[in-house]
This record gives structure tokens, sequence and C-alpha cells, in this order.
């Protein structure tokens, strides 16, 4: 790399990126109506843990990841490993408040005696991506798990589920 070469760095934004100028970072997504949660599936916990936006939840924290979930169950043994939801949810604000417009799931799977683990890092990507652009991916979580987390929406601040849209409501029932 030249040495007086600027290196362009993802960044995290937050409000409008550009601030209303039509140069450099146009285009930028923000991430700050994105909030993490985790689901415990075992234990049939569920929190907001800001920290797994970066891989560095104290779930997730000094594991490595392995390439696939067959290697990490065949070379540890299964019942050691939790397998856990991280929930992508994102609110928007009509003029009455916030509301939940989109949430998507994805699996993740820890091996704390090992320090090892598994998730589809694409997928993660590509989930986050659409429940930032109003999609409800769900239907694939176990019955118990949605349940739960739609519970935890639901009683979290039952104004942002009160504005909330039917379709998405409808997908925790």
């Amino acid at each position: 790399m030249e040495p007086n070469k600027r290196k362009v760095e993802f960044n995290i934004l937050k409000n409008d990126p550009v601030d209303g100028h039509k140069g450099y970072g146009v285009g930028s997504l923000s991430l700050e109506n994105v909030t993490p949660l985790l689901i415990d599936v075992a234990e049939g916990e569920v929190w907001i843990d800001p920290q797994v936006m970066h891989a560095r939840s104290k779930t997730e924290r000094g594991v490595r990841y392995v390439k696939s979930l067959e290697e990490l169950l065949s070379q540890y043994p299964e019942e050691d490993t939790k397998k856990y939801w991280v929930i992508w949810v994102v609110l928007e604000r009509k003029p009455e408040g916030p509301y939940y417009s989109g949430v998507s799931a994805c699996e993740l799977y820890i091996n704390r005696p090992a320090r090892r683990g598994y998730k589809s890092m694409p997928q993660h990507v590509n989930y986050m991506d659409k429940a930032m652009k109003g999609h409800i991916i769900v239907e694939h979580m176990d019955e118990e798990s949605r349940l739960k987390l739609g519970k935890f929406l639901k009683e979290y601040d039952s104004g942002i589920w009160e504005r909330t849209e039917e379709d998405v409501k409808s997908a925790f029932l």
C-alpha cells in the first residue's frame, strides 16, 4: 500500500451519514436502528446484546469458529454444543412513535468447553440486511423460541408492539 494512501474502512454510522452533502459516503448504511437479540434455546432466555453486532458478546467471546456445523458436531461433543438464535430487530418511526419493522433470525452454535462455534456469516449479513428492508424471517425458528421472541418484543414496550403492523405480529402467534 502506498504510504500516503488512506485505507477505506467500514464504519457503523449514526444519523444521516453525509448530513445533506452529496459527496463521499453517499449510500452508506446506518445501523442505528438495528438491535441484536440473543435467545438461548436450552434455557429459553431472550436478551438484548448490542455486542452481537461485532461478534463480541459474552456468549461469543473467546470462541473460534469452524467452517461448518458438521465439523463442529463431529469434532466436539454434541452434548456440550448449545444452540442460540441471533435476532436482528429493526425499529422504524411513525408520527405516533417507533414500531418493529423488520425481524430476522439466524442460528448460532457454541461449544463452550471446546471454545469453538459455528455461524454462517453470509446468512447473518444477509438476514440483517433483509430485516433492515422490512422483511420478517422467523418461520424457520422452533415454535417455542419464536413464541418467546414474540412475548419479549410485546412485553419490552407495549407501545412499540401496538404500533407494529399486523403482518409482523402474526409471525409470532
